[in-house]
């Protein structure tokens, strides 16, 4: 992904950036570049491997009275008033 930078924040550049992106072209009618996705495959891959087994094994070490606090603290945080 791209850095931003302090011209990024000009109101008139972010909106001409949405609408190409949305149309896929630029707006005098050249396509748009491909962006380039610079990750290791190998790195990507393993961090999909880690994700996957990560929460089953964190469930597995944890006691059920930790997971109720964790699950009743998440619900309190969802539920909780914005005012």
């Amino acid at each position: 992904m791209p850095k931003s930078s302090s011209k990024d924040r000009d109101f008139v550049t972010v909106a001409r950036r949405v609408v190409e992106h949305a149309i896929g072209e630029h707006l005098d009618g050249t396509p748009l570049e491909k962006e380039v996705d610079e990750r290791s495959p190998r790195a990507v891959k393993a961090g999909q491997l880690g994700g996957l087994k990560g929460g089953k094994a964190r469930a597995k070490k944890l006691s059920s009275s930790r997971r109720r606090a964790i699950a009743r603290k998440a619900a309190a945080t969802r539920w909780k008033s914005e005012n």
